[in-house]
């Protein structure tokens, strides 16, 4: 692991790092990004700083300054990078007082990287009991106020799998505790819209834009039907649920190989140094 804190890489990435009233640390005031690092490359890097922009802007952040998370992602790949791995990009409140109030400090930008292990093609999931508020404030921004995943994430593995899936208030299928979720139904890719409150995933717009698919709201039920499942995000990439709760699944089918070799061929077009 190596870590780049406000401008600074740590000699020890266990060394402390920020203060204890940061407020991204006491009220998970924050935003971030999951990059993901191939051949010591980073995938897609200007479109998860646009996104951090994005959810900054939502949070009421001041402006990051995107060229300034590059220096830090330079830093922490200089000289170490990894074939596969992962960024994590950072950005808080800063130090503040120990409230919601945010406080006159500068905001707090931290990047790391460490190696990542590739998952394998298929997994399971769970629908879990509480549902995403599509309305809220937090809707669709990436914000380090991460508890509800976690929680939910917690339930999945008690029962075997390894993300909960999450219906939204109008109990229509959302997204998955860290992915977006794509299905088959007469052959026909889909997946839920922004409008249900997901999170914009990267991998979830490049799938769209390599493959194709139709962005619809359906009711969380669905999963019960679809012919095949499976999830996207930066560390998964496309991956086929063969268990879904209760339900078994052939995995992985016909659509979800294409995709799968679709995604094979495009990731390193767009490595973004």
């Amino acid at each position: 692991m190596r870590v780049w804190v406000n401008g600074r890489l740590l000699e020890d990435p266990a060394d402390p790092a920020i203060p204890v009233s940061d407020h991204g640390f006491t009220v998970g005031d924050g935003v971030f990004e999951a990059v993901k690092v191939v051949r010591g490359q980073p995938f897609a890097l200007t479109r998860h700083l646009d996104r951090l922009a994005r959810s900054a802007a939502g949070l009421g952040l001041p402006k990051i300054d995107p060229d300034d998370v590059r220096r830090g992602v330079s830093a922490v790949l200089e000289g170490g990078e990894p074939a596969l791995g992962r960024l994590r990009i950072t950005y808080t409140g800063g130090v503040a007082p120990l409230g919601s109030g945010r406080g006159e400090s500068p905001p707090t930008l931290v990047v790391v990287v460490d190696v990542l292990r590739p998952n394998p093609a298929t997994t399971s999931a769970v629908t879990v009991p509480w549902p995403r508020n599509e309305r809220g404030a937090l809707a669709g921004l990436k914000s380090t106020s991460y508890a509800e995943n976690v929680v939910a994430l917690g339930y999945a593995k008690e029962r075997g799998a390894t993300e909960g899936i999450f219906a939204n208030l109008a109990g229509n299928l959302c997204e998955g505790t860290g992915s977006n979720v794509f299905y088959v139904v007469d052959g026909e890719l889909r997946t839920p819209s922004l409008a249900s409150g997901c999170l914009a995933g990267i991998s979830r717009a490049l799938l769209l834009e390599w493959y194709g698919g139709r962005e619809v709201d359906e009711p969380i039920d669905v999963l019960k039907s679809a012919e095949e499942v499976f999830l996207v995000s930066t560390t998964r990439d496309v991956q086929a649920l063969v268990r879904c709760d209760d339900r078994e699944l052939t995995a992985p089918g016909p659509v979800t190989k294409d995709c799968h070799r679709v995604w094979g061929e495009r990731e390193a077009q767009d490595l973004d140094p």
